[in-house]
């Protein structure tokens, strides 16, 4: 048999034997690396109805894009993505369950409540400065009888403090006693005028007295009597403490001079430090309680007088002035106390636990659950924080809607991911352009011949 007549037929069968292998091998990998076949096995999807096609996208490589219906250099059909359809905005995402729960996802729905927060600050018990009272001497003297001789003595208002002699008291308690004399005398005249000469002298004689702090009691006993008296009478013109004493009996003191100061403790001013975030949340007339170490279990109620319109430069606090009732001389000066003030919005307002807000410095941002998985993130505008871990959202955000409460660093990496590769693979521009081409498709390998 003559085998020449059969080779050339035996290698071109071969040879296409070999061809047809390596066609199908190909088409095996290509199934193999996208999971689908390269032919259009099912009709691709159109557009619904009603609805604005955003863009074509490629179900295997998301980074092939078009702005028409078609298929992608693998063969398979683009999917539509929609305009309106929930959850594909640049950075949304979507999440397994099982990364959910590894991730420790958490979420919370925004409430419309009252916020309120309570500042608690460090006081100090001080005196109420309307209340404070200087006792002093209009002439020189010498210091005759001293009847408060320590610090701390409670007076009551018109008890003696001291007496005092001056050569200036003597002559003119003398001229007293003359112009009354004088008085009577001109009251039997039969011209006015001459009777209300003596009349206005003795007044102006009484009015001199008076000007020495000479009480009206004490002038009245000297023109019942006729007596001069040596020494002029102190009285305290309030109930209070004597906070200082600044004479000691038998000393010469001058005209002028403050001898004691009297203090009412009936009130008492607290006086505390707040930081500057939270002078908002205060205002002249709130309530305000205060409880002192101690007394365990007593609160004292009172309320903010005064803001200081200025800060501490060191501490870069605020100074608020609280006035307090004293019964029974509890809250003495310079006490140490704890100040709390609560202090609540006039309307109900929408927030969330300050661990769902995301603070990038220049914007704020929460993380919507959409449900299935999806997470949207929204820019809010901050207001008040309160004390219980809520914030106010004042633009943003509507009660009712979920938030992530928990793993916001990471679905906000996620996002930021998405959304610059979306922009980095997104055409420059869609109108007017045309539909980008499939590459051709690649070369099969090669045939090797034996």
């Amino acid at each position: 048999m003559n085998t020449r007549r059969f080779l050339p037929g035996l290698v071109l069968g071969l040879v296409i034997l070999m061809a047809a292998g390596g066609v199908l091998y190909w088409q095996g990998y290509r199934l193999m690396l996208h999971g689908a076949a390269p032919g259009p096995l099912t009709p691709a999807p159109a557009a619904k109805e009603g609805r604005k096609v955003k863009h074509w996208v490629s179900s295997i490589d998301p980074k092939y894009v078009s702005d028409k219906p078609g298929k992608d250099p693998t063969g398979m059909d683009l999917v539509p993505v929609y305009e309106d359809e929930p959850g594909m905005g640049p950075r949304t995402i979507a999440v397994d369950p099982q990364t959910l729960q590894s991730m420790g996802v958490r979420t919370a729905k925004a409430e419309v409540r009252p916020l309120s927060r309570t500042i608690r600050a460090v006081g100090k018990v001080a005196y109420d400065e309307r209340r404070l009272t200087l006792v002093n001497t209009k002439m020189e003297g010498w210091v005759d009888r001293l009847y408060i001789k320590t610090t701390g003595e409670l007076v009551k208002k018109g008890q003696p403090l001291l007496s005092i002699y001056s050569r200036e008291l003597v002559p003119a308690q003398q001229e007293y006693l003359l112009a009354l004399r004088y008085e009577q005398s001109l009251a039997k005249s039969p011209f006015p005028e001459i009777a209300e000469g003596g009349k206005r002298l003795a007044e102006a004689s009484r009015r001199r007295l008076e000007y020495f702090d000479i009480s009206p009691s004490q002038i009245e006993a000297l023109k019942k009597t006729g007596k001069v008296k040596k020494d002029l009478l102190l009285t305290s013109p309030v109930h209070g403490i004597v906070v200082k004493r600044m004479v000691t009996e038998g000393q010469f003191v001058m005209s002028g001079m403050t001898l004691l100061e009297v203090a009412d403790l009936s009130t008492v001013w607290v006086e505390a430090d707040i930081y500057e975030y939270e002078l908002p949340w205060v205002a002249v007339g709130q309530r305000a309680e205060m409880t002192l170490s101690y007394l365990p279990g007593k609160a004292f109620t009172g309320h903010i007088e005064y803001l200081y319109p200025y800060l501490k430069d060191m501490t870069r606090t605020a100074k608020v002035r609280l006035k307090f009732a004293n019964p029974g001389l509890k809250l003495k000066p310079d006490m140490f106390a704890q100040v709390e003030i609560k202090s609540p919005l006039k309307h109900p307002t929408v927030v969330v636990p300050r661990e769902a807000v995301l603070n990038t410095g220049e914007k704020q941002h929460v993380f919507l659950a959409l449900g299935q998985g999806r997470f949207d993130p929204r820019e809010v505008k901050l207001g008040a924080q309160s004390g219980e871990g809520l914030v106010q959202i004042l633009k943003g955000l509507q009660g009712g809607e979920e938030v992530v409460t928990s793993a916001v660093f990471l679905l906000d990496s996620e996002s930021r991911f998405r959304e610059a590769a979306t922009k980095m693979l997104q055409p420059p521009k869609l109108e007017g352009a045309p539909a980008p081409s499939a590459p051709p498709p690649e070369a099969p390998p090669p045939v090797h011949r034996h």
